[in-house]
């Protein structure tokens, strides 16, 4: 993690990093203003929260209460060698808690990180350097020695190669990349989650049998997402790109809708208006972008080249942001590699869909074809001396497709977990379906996954496989598991070079009469592409265009924003449309407009709800505002602050709103329950004195929000060099 440090007054410190902020000073005996504690103060309480932390998540997962639990820690410090110190750490536990679950506490303080840290001694490097932004890569991994060249299946560079070729490309764009997080919990299968240190929002997990194909497969997902713009999905690029010459990319072509809003001439061909079009309703305001928002300049749409003839076919970008998600996207080093790890991608999920929805029931994968791969055997075997039973299936469908399953059951919960994976090589779908069941995850995670069901209902629900897509978590039929399975076993194979491997994928789509398009994005140095199969390949269902589409944010957008400076009549029009929209009232508003609020302000985690009832406030509506606030009180899911505020609120509108009670007489105790400061605002809210309280002012220029303006930075990087490349 990036930590970057400003100097403030006399000796005050601030560090900053992600969201926060944490400010540091020296006591007055060294000349400080003892304003807050020391740097060394925090490295001390830092091992005490992260133990009690650890002693919290035990006991959460066992519903064992922390009430009277007591955590202290104390440093002993040796007389001869002051850095020489005993971090004595001390529990106090209830006579209630069982002998089992007083040891289990205490190993769980062994797990602590900055105990093991320090414990292990973290080695220092200290240097001066022109910039804090060049060696940009230098927190991800030692260099390899230059002799070292690790092939594996499907790649057709060295390991090493790769990762010094992405790594390039990142630090040629600026970015400084951070590994977050390393896994390994069982043999050969690794995951790590790698952010840009700058915009952390900037963010993939790779997955591998070693620490280098992991690495490769996260730095080629963050290069693939870049070059399809996937880290800005549905956000606002603020009013300088939106007026640019290009928004997504220098060959982007817009396309205005006629004056009944019926779709323009050019966009999409026949084969894809029957899909996305079939009865006509989708106009060209659904088509408008989320990011620029720019309905005077029409519908943004990027070409892509069909593949069953070579011909250029614009789609709009708010199709495809709206339907695809990252489905279908790949780097590789080069375009056959990027193009079979893509065509895999849309088999593994358009597979594992079929399967899940018609609750087809797979066969074993026999023992000694699994022992024909002893490193993922390990891992296999790993998995269940730890009490977690896997299930190997054969998801081909007869041999029809490259794609395997490996299901892990959970005892202790009774909760499944499915994960797929495809490549031409039965080895590497294998190896794949693995690494993704846990990827990212530790023993615990996995108690978190849901139970099958005989509830077919639940399996086909649209949503349900939404999660199977993000992180296949999605619910599965407790049919799955029945031993008369619908197909035989195939051990298939598909494998050749990158090139054959490309031509074999695209046969089984023509075979199923599915058209193809592909978009190549090489500009940035890497062979990147996205393809789209129409019909085939959506992660939304195609009527979300219509009726849940992410451009809705432009009917409130510039508002919120400006919410400060609205006339009462502009926000009277504003509280109509989102009465008269029926969207769920607990969305959060940074999802609706498309802005990265930091989630630790009221603005991050604003909901519709809240959001009328502050409006409500402002304009003197206290019928309508009460009324809400009951509802938020049910239901609330805010911090505890903001609960107290809104009871508060609550608690004077009842006694304004009744003729025969005076608020007067109330107030003292009010402010002895709820704090002088807090009464101050809520009798200023009701009273239309205080508005919006909490919610910082910002407008359109996004003055404040520094979450997304460090996200527009990152994009910035991204379209400067688009510009630079595409005027050469």
């Amino acid at each position: 993690m990036e930590i970057k440090v400003n100097y403030l007054d006399n000796l005050r410190i601030e560090a900053k990093f992600d969201e926060f902020s944490v400010i540091a000073d020296q006591p007055i005996r060294y000349k400080g203003d003892g304003s807050a504690p020391s740097p060394f103060d925090y490295f001390l309480a830092s091992s005490a929260l992260c133990a009690a932390y650890f002693v919290k998540v035990y006991c959460a997962a066992r519903d064992i209460s922390t009430d009277n639990i007591r955590l202290s820690q104390n440093n002993i410090v040796d007389p001869e060698n002051r850095y020489n110190q005993i971090f004595q750490i001390q529990v106090e536990l209830p006579e209630s808690i069982s002998e089992k679950d007083r040891q289990g506490i205490l190993r769980s303080i062994d797990r602590c990180t900055v105990k093991k840290v320090v414990q292990t001694g973290p080695e220092f490097k200290v240097e001066a350097v022109e910039s804090l932004e060049d060696d940009a890569q230098a927190m991800l991994m030692g260099h390899p020695g230059e002799d070292a060249s690790t092939y594996i299946l499907g790649k057709d560079l060295p390991l090493e190669k790769t990762i010094a070729n992405m790594t390039g490309i990142l630090a040629d764009l600026g970015m400084k990349i951070e590994i977050s997080s390393w896994r390994n919990i069982v043999p050969n299968v690794w995951s790590l989650h790698i952010r840009d240190a700058a915009s952390p929002m900037c963010f993939t997990n790779g997955k591998g049998a070693t620490k280098e194909s992991a690495l490769c497969s996260a730095l080629g997902e963050f290069i693939e997402r870049l070059n399809c713009n996937f880290f800005y999905n549905d956000q606002f690029f603020g009013e300088e790109i939106a007026n640019s010459d290009f928004v997504h990319y220098p060959n982007e072509k817009w396309f205005k809708p006629d004056e009944n809003d019926e779709l323009p001439q050019g966009i999409l061909d026949d084969y894809c208006l029957g899909i996305y079009n079939p009865d006509g309703e989708l106009r060209g305001s659904h088509l408008i972008d989320t990011n620029s928002g720019m309905a005077e300049r029409g519908i943004c749409s990027i070409p892509y080249v069909r593949h069953s003839d070579g011909k250029t076919v614009y789609f709009p970008s708010n199709l495809i942001e709206n339907l695809f998600l990252s489905n279908g996207m790949s780097a590789g080093n080069n375009q056959h590699e990027a193009q079979v790890q893509c065509l895999s991608e849309i088999f593994e999920r358009a597979v594992k869909k079929q399967i899940i929805e018609q609750e087809i029931v797979l066969p074993d994968v026999p023992m000694q074809v699994l022992e024909k791969y002893p490193g993922i055997l390990a891992g296999i075997k790993g998995l269940e001396e730890q009490g977690f039973p896997v299930v190997i299936k054969d998801a081909s469908l007869g041999g029809q497709f490259p794609v395997m399953c490996v299901t892990l059951m959970n005892p202790k919960t009774g909760g499944v977990f499915a994960s797929f994976g495809a490549h031409p090589s039965f080895e590497v779908a294998l190896e794949r379906s693995l690494t993704e069941l846990l990827q990212g995850r530790s023993f615990e995670g996995l108690n978190d996954v849901p139970k099958p069901t005989f509830n077919s209902m639940a399996v086909t629900e649209p949503e349900n496989f939404v999660d199977h897509f993000i992180d296949s978590t999605g619910v599965i039929s407790w049919r799955f598991f029945s031993a008369k399975h619908d197909y035989e076993f195939c051990e298939w194979d598909f494998s050749g070079s990158n090139a054959e491997e490309n031509e074999s994928l695209l046969a089984i789509l023509k075979q199923l009469d599915k058209e193809v398009y592909i978009a190549e994005f090489n500009e940035l140095g890497a062979s990147a592409c996205r393809i789209l199969v129409p019909g085939y390949s959506e992660v939304y269902p195609v009527e979300d265009l219509i009726w849940d589409n992410t451009n809705k944010a432009l009917h409130y957008r510039e508002d919120i924003l400006n919410l400060h400076s609205l006339s009462d009549d502009a926000l009277v029009s504003l509280v109509e449309r989102l009465e008269e929209s029926q969207l769920d009232a607990y969305i959060d508003i940074r999802t609706l407009i498309g802005i990265e609020f930091d989630e630790n302000t009221v603005w991050g985690q604003l909901t519709i709800l809240e959001l009328k009832i502050l409006i409500y406030l402002a304009l003197g509506e206290l019928d309508q505002a009460i009324e809400l606030v009951e509802e938020f009180l049910q239901y609330n899911d805010n911090t505890v602050e903001r609960g107290l505020f809104y009871q508060a609120v609550h608690t004077v509108l009842e006694i304004v709103l009744d003729e025969e009670l005076e608020l007067e007489h109330f107030i003292d105790n009010l402010g002895r329950m709820f704090g002088k400061e807090n009464m101050e605002n809520v009798v200023g809210s009701v009273t239309g004195e205080v508005k919006f309280f909490g919610l910082t002012k910002t407008s359109m220029k996004l003055e404040g929000l520094d979450k997304h303006l460090r996200l527009i930075e990152s994009y910035k990087k991204l379209h400067q060099a688009r510009r630079v490349l595409a005027a050469k």
